[in-house]
């Protein structure tokens, strides 16, 4: 019997140590399995982010479910003010803003490309390219100007001119409207026996000829035409600038390119022929034969009753003149297309204040009163009618102040163009003063 009994212990310490034999095994490979399955879990977890990185969803949105409407007026509101896609709003942008500022901002690393967030379905494209499709449209539209010469000589000097006008119009012929032909209306009035040369490629048409039929019909002395920029620059600081604009050596900037045109063109113009340069927002008042070798003022400092700033929407100069030679050698050298102003009324500005008392240098600052009576930020006044007692009355007072002290008046197109000219407004008093066409002259000016 005992021996039966060890030979039962004996079988029972085998079969435990099997048992621990069979554990040990178990947990051994349960210990190596989630090693295993980590691993594996690890490895697809990199592959589906791979995928959702570099995986592009295409932009089909997914259709909603239609909902019941509700036009409750809580509702509205609340969908009244509901906010666009951020895409979409970056996507707007104005081309003119309502304040100028004075300051850019710095430049990046490559400022070529334009770096305005928008949809990604648009193509960002170089803003240098953008620009330099504007050089080739302008020189691409002047390619049948190579008469310019000859015509405007035989122009200037056939017909007898007491007093030489010059405009530019580097635009469309669709802007010009009742205000420019105004006026050319109040410059013919206070001159009737001036010559007007127009430079410009969209006047020099057909449907150009037609806008200025009127004045011819009436006798008066003007001309419209395409400009050779090769010809009206030579022999000045402007043919190597512009020279390096046509091979795509200087870059044209965000400003607009026929903007910087006109400042560059007034001053080359003056320079070759002489005469006088008025924008197309200037309204003559009086003669402007007995001014010569003037520029006006556009403000002046309070404290000590010099001029801040001049302007170059009205210049008079005799033909070489020197200042016009450092007008346009300032341009060359130091033109900015990105900054408003920079290659305009800033320009002449810094030429005088640093010729300023020069010998050799004979010019006349005019007053504000000239040609600036009232500042671009004020011009509104101008086609105000009557509000009252007292505002008719300052209204005479300014009106008789400017009749007295003022050659021209210049209308700061970008601040007035939208503006109606109101009965009894200082502007349509001067209308009534200075038009050619009276009946047909538009309250619209």
């Amino acid at each position: 019997m005992y021996h039966q009994i060890t030979k039962l212990k004996q079988n029972c310490l085998v079969y435990v140590k099997q048992l621990q034999n069979i554990k040990r095994s178990i947990f051994a490979s349960f210990f190596c399995l989630p090693t295993s399955l980590l691993a594996l879990i690890f490895f697809l977890l990199l592959l589906y982010n791979g995928f959702a990185v570099f995986y592009v969803h295409p932009p089909f949105p997914s259709k909603p479910q239609p909902e019941p409407a509700n036009f409750s007026k809580a509702n509205l509101a609340r969908n009244s003010l509901k906010k666009l896609p951020s895409s979409v709003m970056y996507a707007v942008k104005e081309d003119t803003p309502s304040v100028i500022l004075k300051t850019l901002l710095p430049l990046l690393q490559n400022p070529a490309i334009s770096m305005t967030p928008i949809n990604r379905s648009v193509v960002l494209k170089p803003k240098k390219a953008h620009g330099y499709k504007a050089v080739k449209r302008m020189l691409r539209s002047g390619d049948n100007s190579k008469q310019f010469s000859t015509r405007i000589r035989d122009f200037l000097g056939n017909r007898g001119c007491k007093v030489r006008f010059f405009m530019t119009w580097i635009s469309s012929l669709k802007p010009f409207g009742d205000r420019e032909l105004f006026a050319i209306e109040s410059l013919f009035k206070s001159h009737p026996y001036a010559c007007l040369v127009i430079v410009s490629n969209s006047m020099d048409a057909e449907s150009g000829s037609l806008v200025l039929k009127p004045f011819l019909d009436k006798g008066f002395k003007l001309i419209a035409i395409k400009p050779d920029f090769d010809y009206i620059f030579k022999d000045t600081h402007a043919e190597k600038w512009f020279k390096g604009l046509k091979k795509g050596n200087v870059s044209p900037g965000e400003v607009s390119l026929g903007q910087n045109m006109s400042n560059l063109l007034r001053l080359a113009l003056l320079y070759k022929f002489g005469g006088i340069y008025m924008d197309t927002d200037v309204i003559v008042l009086k003669t402007l034969t007995k001014l010569r070798n003037a520029i006006g003022a556009q403000s002046i400092d309070l404290e000590n009753g010099n001029w801040s700033r001049l302007n170059n929407a009205v210049l008079i100069f005799d033909k070489n003149h020197p200042l016009l030679f450092k007008f346009i050698e300032e341009f060359a050298l130091t033109f900015d297309g990105n900054k408003w102003g920079h290659n305009g009324p800033y320009l002449v500005s810094r030429v005088v204040s640093r010729v300023n008392r020069t010998p050799g240098f004979d010019f006349t600052v005019l007053p504000p009163s000239a040609f600036y009576p009232v500042n671009w930020s004020r011009v509104k006044s101008l086609f105000k009618g009557p509000e009252g007692k007292a505002h008719s009355t300052w209204l005479r007072k300014k009106l008789e102040q400017i009749k007295s002290e003022s050659f021209a008046v210049h209308l700061w197109n970008r601040q007035s163009r939208k503006i109606k000219a109101e009965s009894g407004s200082i502007i349509n008093h001067i209308m009534l003063d200075c038009c050619v066409f009276c009946n047909s002259s538009s309250s619209t000016l």
